[in-house]
C-alpha cells in the first residue's frame, strides 16, 4: 500500500486565533502526533474524518478530541476562555476539510473568502479543491464569532 505523502503540520494564526492544520495520525504514528500537538500547545483536536486512531492516549495528555459538531461554538468558547490557545484540525491529508474549517473561522471574523483562501494557501499549498472553494464562496457568515461592543455595534471578532 503506497504511503501518501503527508504535508507537515502548519500553524495558521489570525488575531488571537491559532490553528494547527494536520493530517490524521494512525496508532503507529500517534506518539509523534501527540508530540507535535504539545509543541504547538494544542488543547483541542477536531477530527473531520473517520477515526483512524485510539483517542485515549491523546486525551491522557489532557488534549480533548472532538468531532466537528459545533465548530463555531467551540471557537467562541475556547478563544474567549483561553486567548491564544491553539486548536488542531485534521481531516485525512489536511488539504481539504480541515483548511475549510479554518477558512470558515477567518470568514466569520470578517475576512473575505478569497483572502481567507489565500491566507491559508500561503502556508498550506494545495489546500482546497474546486468544490470546497465553491462552498466557501457561497458561505454566508453567521457572525457567530462576533459580539456587540459597548455601543451595541456588532463589529468585533470575539477573538481580538
Amino acid at each position: 500500500m503506497a504511503r501518501m505523502n503527508r504535508p507537515a503540520p502548519v500553524e495558521i494564526t489570525y488575531k488571537n486565533m491559532r490553528f494547527l492544520i494536520t493530517h490524521n495520525p494512525t496508532n503507529a504514528t500517534l506518539n509523534k502526533f501527540i508530540e507535535e500537538l504539545k509543541k504547538y500547545g494544542v488543547t483541542t483536536v477536531v477530527r473531520v474524518c473517520e477515526a483512524t486512531y485510539d483517542t485515549a492516549p491523546v486525551e491522557k495528555e489532557g488534549i480533548q478530541v472532538l468531532i466537528v459538531d459545533d465548530w463555531l461554538n467551540l471557537l467562541k468558547v475556547k478563544f474567549r476562555e483561553e486567548p491564544g490557545c491553539c486548536i488542531a484540525v485534521h481531516c485525512v491529508a489536511g488539504l481539504g476539510r480541515a483548511p475549510v474549517l479554518v477558512a470558515l473561522a477567518l470568514i466569520e471574523c470578517g475576512m473575505k473568502y478569497e483572502d481567507a483562501v489565500q491566507f491559508i494557501r500561503q502556508k498550506r499549498r494545495g489546500a482546497f479543491n474546486s468544490k470546497q472553494l465553491l462552498y466557501l464562496e457561497k458561505y454566508r457568515p453567521k457572525m457567530r464569532l462576533r459580539f456587540k461592543d459597548s455601543n451595541g455595534h456588532r463589529n468585533n471578532c470575539c477573538i481580538q
